[in-house]
């Protein structure tokens, strides 16, 4: 599902909910705020700008800034975000993780392999090729082996970290090895929605971008909370400041 910039901030539908902000980022919790939609009649084209500019200038003015010193931005965001990958005049529109449903459904090949393995195991050793040890040391394993699986992939939640500001887009992860993507709003060509069979189920969606000089797509923000609402936000911000 393909959104070009200078379509979709007409045609994107709203959403309703909250998105899941930084745990316990207190300070930024403005920022992540979503407020409920409301029924209107419709409106003009016009009427639609004026209203996304409104909207998209309230969340910026709201927003702390990222010089306010300690009392405006909370130590955690600052332990998560460096003060060093923000600009002096850098204003952060939305700042938001993936949903915790992250961990489990990046998870899921890796778990069923192990548990066919464990189940392969037992039935060998219930047929006797495998004397050597007792079937619950299987399972044990089995069941251990699965909880490093999840304990690693929620290092890589905790890892991630997905920015907007008034002039870029920035993508954090990395557990061993931090990877960090940013690309200027006007340098984003397109974007695109992406909603796989699992994230669906959960109501999750895939938001990619593409920029200028690039073959395909360059980074996503990966199963996050309210989609289409997050692809709205992201439309609004390189409409109004990329261009």
């Amino acid at each position: 599902m393909t959104s070009r910039v200078a379509d979709a901030a007409d045609h994107s539908p709203h959403a309703t909910g909250s998105p899941l902000p930084v745990p316990g980022f207190s300070a930024l919790a403005a920022d992540c705020q979503w407020h409920q939609s409301q029924r209107r009649l419709p409106r003009t084209m016009a009427q639609r700008e004026d209203a996304s500019d409104d909207d998209l200038s309230r969340r910026a003015e709201s927003a702390p800034s990222p010089n306010g010193g300690a009392a405006e931005v909370d130590a955690r965001i600052a332990a998560m975000l460096p003060a060093e990958l923000l600009q002096p005049s850098e204003i952060i529109i939305l700042l938001i993780k993936p949903s915790p449903w992250f961990i489990l459904l990046t998870s899921l090949g890796s778990l069923a392999i192990i548990a066919v393995t464990c189940a392969l195991l037992v039935l060998m050793h219930n047929r006797g090729y495998l004397g050597f040890a007792q079937r619950n040391d299987f399972i044990l394993a089995g069941v251990g082996v699965g909880l490093v699986r999840l304990f690693w992939q929620f290092l890589e939640w905790l890892s991630r970290l997905y920015v907007l500001t008034d002039q870029r887009i920035i993508r954090v992860k990395g557990v061993t090895r931090v990877q960090v993507f940013e690309s200027m709003l006007k340098n984003v060509q397109h974007t695109e929605m992406v909603f796989s069979i699992r994230e669906r189920l959960f109501g999750l969606g895939t938001v990619t971008f593409a920029t200028s000089g690039s073959a395909g797509i360059e980074a996503a923000w990966q199963m996050v909370a309210q989609p289409l609402e997050v692809h709205r936000i992201v439309v609004q911000a390189i409409s109004r400041y990329g261009r």
